[in-house]
């Protein structure tokens, strides 16, 4: 055996032996996308959640999505890491792309006051307690509020992760008619009506007829109001009002007279002792869903006499709606003298509610020092509702709407119109 012919089988089998090392086990293709939903997600080797964690992501990672067993899904993570999680914590592309919209809109509405809870927060893709939460804030860390909203409660429609696969068409083959092996007997002729059919059709005028029982009224439907707040860092979510203090001071909020404070506002401020003091207007509104978002707005002003706050204007008994502006507004104070100033710019906020006639106005009040006067009114325009997903299909967001008005009722019962129908209908055939 010569030695060129042993070099060859040499280099021949590192060949081979380097083409298995290089060889590994193939990666699954992927059949879906997803995005993680809440803050943090552990991926587990097994379905059971005994199983070990094998990656942690973040909420916004994109994951691919490698198999399916009923609830759960094997996904990919974008450091290449396998494992399994639960389908419900996954959000669509179209979900996601919704999120961003709706914290793209948040940043563009005015707050209407600050909030805290007194234990952990979590804040919600939607306003549904079966959404996934994203974030989770510490106790008493605030966020903005910026609009209120009540839902149904009820099922999340869930967008499909895994597109559906398409559908074979189906080849027409044209059917051939045979003939019947027996001959089809013929039909038989119908019976002959009863001899006094006549009588039979008569009702009696003086027939006692069973009380008609009133219409059951439909059942109302638990319903949730939800707060669209926005974190430090920019992010907008969706959190259960009942879960939020308003953020306002304890020695203005003991007037709030059990009624739910639905916005505050720092107006105006007064050095007292060295302290710093605000003026406050805030808005409150009864427990219960109502129609419109408050009933009631007031206006405290600290009292250096006193040393303490009083009320310096309030109005009660009004149908409220969001938001409420905080502005300069143009007033002209009345004066005796002939050289009274124009009208000037001074601090002030405008209130959206409904006049006697039941139309929306924005009416301008302006704050002179302690005193809180009316400065006009302009029509209002109800702002555009936030983003929301709910009663829509998979991957179409939307934005609720109001529920339609049920059909009139014409106050006669289906029995009712049966009898009459009859009536009429023997009368014109028989004349009886």
């Amino acid at each position: 055996m010569t030695l060129s012919f042993i070099s060859k089988v040499t280099v021949a089998a590192l060949l081979m032996v380097g083409a298995g090392c290089g060889t590994g086990p193939r990666r699954a293709a992927p059949i879906g996308e997803a995005y993680v939903g809440p803050a943090i997600l552990k991926i587990r080797a097994d379905i059971p959640m005994q199983s070990a964690t094998v990656a942690t992501v973040r909420h916004g990672d994109r994951l691919e999505i490698l198999q399916r067993r009923r609830l759960f899904l094997r996904v990919r993570t974008p450091n290449g890491a396998e494992g399994w999680t639960d389908d419900r914590q996954l959000l669509a592309a179209a979900d996601m792309a919704a999120l961003k919209e709706l914290s793209r809109r948040a940043a563009r509405m005015p707050p209407q006051g600050q909030a805290f809870s007194f234990r952990e927060m979590t804040i919600h893709t939607q306003p549904n307690a079966h959404s996934a939460s994203f974030i989770t804030l510490p106790p008493n860390e605030k966020v903005e509020v910026m609009t209120h909203l009540r839902t149904e409660r009820k099922d999340l429609p869930r967008t499909p992760l895994i597109p559906p696969a398409p559908k074979k068409a189906k080849i027409a083959h044209p059917a051939q008619a045979r003939p019947p092996r027996y001959p089809v007997p013929p039909m038989p002729k119908p019976p002959a009506p009863p001899s006094n059919w006549l009588d039979l059709s008569k009702t009696d005028p003086d027939e006692d007829e069973p009380p008609e029982e009133a219409p059951a009224e439909p059942e109302a439907k638990p319903t949730d109001d939800w707060s669209l707040v926005r974190t430090a860092t920019g992010q907008s979510g969706w959190v259960l009002t009942r879960r939020l203090v308003m953020a306002i001071p304890d020695d203005v909020a003991q007037y709030a007279e059990g009624k739910r404070i639905v916005s505050y506002f720092p107006l105006a401020s007064v050095m007292d002792g060295g302290e710093k003091k605000f003026a406050w207007l805030w808005t409150t509104s009864e427990s219960g869903p109502q129609p419109y978002d408050f009933e009631s707005f007031r206006v405290f002003i600290w009292s250096m006499r006193h040393h303490r706050y009083e009320t310096a204007y309030i109005e009660r008994k009004i149908h409220g709606f969001s938001p409420v502006l905080l502005l300069d507004v143009d007033y002209a104070p009345p004066s005796r003298a002939n050289d009274a100033p124009a009208t000037a710019k001074y601090p002030g906020f405008s209130v959206c509610m409904e006049d006697d006639s039941g139309q929306r106005v924005r009416r301008e009040y302006a704050l002179l020092g302690n005193i809180v006067r009316y400065a006009g009114e302009h029509a209002c325009e109800a702002p555009a509702p936030p983003l929301v997903a709910l009663d829509n299909k998979p991957g179409q967001a939307t934005t609720p709407t109001s529920q339609a008005a049920p059909a009139p009722t014409t106050g006669e019962t289906l029995a009712q119109r049966v009898r009459r129908r009859l009536r009429a209908l023997t009368k014109g055939l028989f004349g009886s």
